[in-house]
């Protein structure tokens, strides 16, 4: 009677299944690569509290109470004076570019007000486009403004000092006022989706056309490989560009987030965006040996997208070597140009420091990927 298992045979299997994983090292190390990047970044790089977020002080005057505001705004780890000496309009203009988190104004009379019992208002305005980046710091700042000035508040103003705050801060969330998380998790949510389709996508169709021997015929016609290329590409342009009008319209009929941006230049920053992932779509293509590797080459360039990129945790609550990271990657820059678009009504002006990275990007990994599928064929 024959053994339902043969022991000689099963080890025979396990050991070929070894050395097969032993030539296939991309896929050996993906298996180790990917878990050890996960531990990394939620390990060290996640952090759901950010500090030293940068703010930005329009001083109306220059008085004790002025200098004791600033200074306790220095003592605090939640804040990171950046700009001590600007207008309004500056101040907006760094809100708007995302440059700074928070301007404090404090008004013109603030300090006689102050004196007289008046309980004159300081102003907090704060880049409210992720809300989960100033929840803690707003947070914070009710209890922090309250021994600003206490040092101050002595001798004949020591009856302001009691347990009424002399002042009142107001807290103005621009951008969006009520701190709804889908104007923040919608617009990023299209770079996300954008980013996994378009490099999936890419690099698994002319991985397909490699592994099946159909490249070799497609080059024997008279069309030029840049032919086959821009021919295998520009479909997906046109894919991404009806996921973008898919979420776009669910995003305003579903979730009401406001447009309130020029929409030729939104389209443009989509444009660049979906050739940049394109270009490693193309660049996976041309390393990968078979689909599968594909797939892991792509998950292994889309979890760091994902987490990095101030998607799913505040940007600037992560460390400085992560931040690195994340400035190298399209999805940030994109994340970035989309919310302010949308949410801040930017424009070029506001738009261009975000979108030349993009381009660098794009014509980087576009250059690799032509000399590296070139070589591949030849």
């Amino acid at each position: 009677m024959n053994q339902i298992i043969s022991w000689h045979r099963l080890l025979a299997m396990i050991a070929k299944e070894f050395i097969q994983l032993r030539r296939d090292r991309l896929t050996f190390a993906m298996m180790l690569g990917i878990p050890l990047i996960q531990l990394i970044l939620f390990g060290f790089a996640i952090n759901g509290d950010p500090k030293h977020l940068p703010t930005v002080i329009v001083a109306h005057e220059q008085t004790p109470f002025t200098r004791a505001i600033v200074q306790g705004l220095e003592n605090s780890a939640y804040f990171q004076l950046v700009a001590t000496d600007l207008g309004e309009a500056e101040a907006d203009h760094w809100l708007e570019e995302g440059d700074a988190q928070f301007a404090v104004v404090i008004p013109a009379g603030f300090a006689k007000k102050l004196q007289r019992g008046e309980r004159p208002q300081l102003l907090v305005a704060a880049d409210a486009t992720d809300p989960s980046a100033t929840a803690n710091a707003i947070g914070a700042l009710q209890q922090l403004s309250q021994q600003w000035l206490q040092y101050e508040l002595t001798g004949a103003l020591s009856s302001l000092n009691g347990k009424a705050q002399p002042y009142e801060v107001v807290i103005q969330r621009r951008f969006n006022p009520e701190g709804l998380t889908q104007y923040n998790i919608v617009p990023g949510l299209m770079g996300v989706i954008l980013t996994m389709t378009m490099i999936m996508m890419t690099a698994l169709a002319v991985t397909r056309e490699v592994e099946r021997g159909t490249m070799e015929n497609l080059l024997a016609t008279p069309v030029r490989p840049l032919e086959v290329m821009l021919g295998k590409i520009l479909p997906y342009v046109l894919i991404g560009f009806v996921q973008v009008a898919v979420i776009l319209s669910l995003a305003k009929l579903l979730f009401a987030v406001p447009f309130i941006g020029p929409a030729g230049w939104l389209l443009l920053g989509i444009l660049v965006f979906i050739a940049a992932n394109l270009s490693i779509g193309i660049t996976i293509s041309s390393v990968a040996r078979n689909q599968t590797q594909a797939m892991q080459m792509t998950f292994f360039f889309f979890l760091p997208s994902m987490l990095l990129s101030g998607f799913m945790f505040p940007f600037r609550g992560m460390p400085f070597w992560a931040q690195q990271i994340g400035e190298l990657l399209p999805l940030t820059h994109f994340i970035r140009l989309i919310r302010g678009i949308m949410l801040k009504g930017n424009g070029m002006a506001e738009m261009w420091p975000h979108l030349w990275p993009l381009l660098l990007f794009l014509f980087a990994m576009l250059l690799i990927g032509v000399l590296r599928f070139r070589k591949t064929l030849d």
